[in-house]
């Protein structure tokens, strides 16, 4: 797996197999996100602001991310145990529906840790669905603890934090 900065050309790509993991979050029962959210628009603007990522495997791209300092106002409602400038907050993770069940969030996860120490940051940040259970059990078998939660307009989030 390659990991690297996305440009606008594969937005497309991206919000393709995006929309794919919507529909099938909401054949799972998970109503995380739908048309308002995320757009194509919130991936663009990820890149143009060189803070969008891919994965790729064998030439397709197999997850992508986005990687910042920006958190919501409700970021606030968390017990960190890192209250410094050196944290990264990790948002819109999607892995491909053809990658699926593969292993490769994790994976994912854990080059995001690298990348981060490389940078020299002490903590990950994220904020995690309380109805998806996926993406919980990742986060938790990660090594990322609950110091909170947030409510947003699709339900309760669960506020993440890996010391690095």
């Amino acid at each position: 797996m390659e990991i690297k900065k996305a440009s606008l050309d594969n937005i497309e790509e991206i919000f393709t197999f995006v929309k794919k993991a919507i529909n099938k979050m909401i054949e799972q029962g998970i109503l995380q996100w739908d048309e308002i959210y995320p757009t194509k628009d919130d991936f663009a603007d990820d890149a143009r602001k060189n803070q969008l990522y891919i994965a790729e495997v064998d030439g397709q791209i197999a997850a992508c991310f986005t990687l910042n300092q920006e958190c919501d106002q409700e970021y606030k409602n968390g017990n960190w145990k890192y209250n410094g400038p050196d944290f990264l907050v990790i948002h819109r993770l999607c892995v491909n529906p053809d990658f699926q069940n593969k292993g490769i969030g994790s994976k994912v996860c854990q080059e995001i840790e690298k990348l981060a120490a490389e940078r020299g940051m002490k903590a990950l940040k994220l904020d995690c669905f309380t109805q998806n259970p996926y993406s919980q059990k990742m986060y938790t078998k990660l090594g990322y603890s609950e110091v909170g939660f947030a409510d947003w307009r699709k339900g309760r989030f669960i506020l993440m934090e890996k010391i690095l």
